[in-house]
């Protein structure tokens, strides 16, 4: 794959953290298990017969359906029942009609042609029940970032409505499609995959900033496993850790800080740094082997793995290394914890019978949920809502990057390409 000059990806960069401008928010929150929100999205009004402003219009348009549906907080009306009401007409809204159809916000959205070859997308929202506008967007560019316009309209929708934006989100990820194990970086539904890093050395586990503007990894480009975080707009990297074996860096939710593994020591132990790669501090100190970290969401504490009972088992700690508690008991092998953006979970790898599959361990009652099934799966990692996961797995062979949501369904395939391993979905 070729590789994107730094200059594209930073123009990419930019256009995916936009400020978005709301005329007015709601504050429903949408929480698991409870009833999505039923939504009417009527096809596009279109001012233009241009065939390129049509194909343009219809695409962000298709794009922004498919975001919605993958959100687990909308719900789409069925286009069948468009035809039991009034055509759409944007200028006189008939809520009686969008109510009828079982609607409870109605999308309307027009297209139109702006100078230089650009598309003009506007989108309005409305609350069908009390008849207000909720918001009203305008976005506008070439053809060639209609995928980012409608992820913004669909981030622009969670927003609104009390959740946290992911379609503008990025995954890390390590693939040897090209012949040597380097970082990758794709949307958050495997389009847009671009090559980050492009040597002869080997790359390993990626983490991509909360930001998206930084990320960390291992490279042996010293001969060594060395942690370094690159800097995407400008492509400059900064040694983040040396000496011994340096890997599995983790941001905090917030991005001020990082954890990492190191046994610079002479034992794998436990780090924090700052967000910039600056102070590393050791927090942990056993013969055993520990490593694995992840900060939770208000960074007071830290997941981590630990053979110090016998077999890597999962344990909670206090981010100064104090108050060490075991919270994992079977299993032969576990890896991988994450936090969940909530709090609330911890999903971790564990080995039973051989076998390699993701578990879901709630903090509050303790219970412990199964995941996956069949093929070797690892390196789960969160979406920033909570609602999805990425993993790797070798389910139809080679190991891919694959999607599902919090409770095991809907598995899709995100990569094709080579081997692709250790995804991090940015927070």
């Amino acid at each position: 794959m070729k590789k994107f000059p730094l200059l594209l990806i930073s123009l990419f960069l930019l256009l995916a953290t936009l400020p978005l401008r709301a005329q007015k928010e709601v504050g429903i929150t949408v929480q698991k298990g409870v009833p999505m929100i039923s939504v009417a999205l009527p096809k596009p009004i279109f001012t233009s017969s241009n065939p390129e402003v049509v194909k343009t219009g219809n695409y962000i348009f298709a794009v922004l359906k498919e975001d919605l549906a993958f959100s687990l907080v909308f719900s789409e009306v069925p286009d069948g029942f468009y035809s039991f009401i009034r055509p759409l007409d944007p200028n006189q809204i008939f809520y009686k009609d969008w109510e009828s159809i079982g609607a409870k916000v109605l999308v309307t959205t027009q297209v139109k042609e702006g100078t230089a070859g650009e598309i003009v997308y506007e989108m309005g929202v409305y609350d069908v029940k009390t008849e207000k506008m909720i918001f009203g967007k305008k976005y506008s560019g070439r053809s060639s970032i209609a995928r980012t316009i409608s992820h913004k309209a669909a981030d622009a929708m969670m927003t609104a409505f009390g959740e946290k934006p992911i379609f503008t989100s990025k995954i890390s990820f390590i693939s040897n499609r090209d012949g040597n194990k380097e970082v990758y970086m794709m949307d958050y539904d495997g389009y847009n995959q671009v090559r980050l890093t492009d040597n002869t050395y080997i790359e390993m586990i990626p983490a991509i900033s909360p930001d998206k503007n930084r990320i960390s990894y291992t490279s042996y480009r010293s001969g060594r496993p060395d942690l370094y975080i690159q800097d995407l707009t400008t492509g400059r990297t900064k040694l983040l850790a040396r000496g011994g074996t340096n890997y599995g860096a983790k941001w905090s939710h917030d991005g001020s800080e990082l954890t990492y593994t190191s046994s610079r020591s002479g034992n794998a132990e436990i780090y924090t740094a700052d967000g910039n790669g600056d102070g590393s501090k050791q927090i942990t100190f056993h013969g055993s082997i520990d490593s694995s970290p992840d900060f939770s969401p208000n960074r007071q504490e830290i997941a981590f793995i630990s053979d110090r009972g016998g077999s890597p088992q999962l344990y909670v700690m206090n981010r100064d290394g104090s108050n060490i508690r075991k919270i994992s008991f079977e299993g032969h092998y576990n890896d991988s914890p994450a936090w969940s953006p909530d709090g609330e979970s911890l999903m971790f790898v564990s080995r039973i019978e051989n076998q390699f599959n993701i578990y879901l361990y709630n903090l509050r009652d303790q219970t412990v949920r199964k995941l996956t099934e069949g093929g070797r799966n690892e390196n789960p990692s969160w979406s920033p809502d909570g609602r999805h996961i990425v993993f790797s797995s070798t389910i139809q062979g080679t190991a891919q990057l694959y999607i599902m949501d919090y409770n095991g369904r809907r598995l899709k395939k995100l990569t094709q390409s080579g081997t692709n391993t250790t995804p991090y979905w940015s927070k």
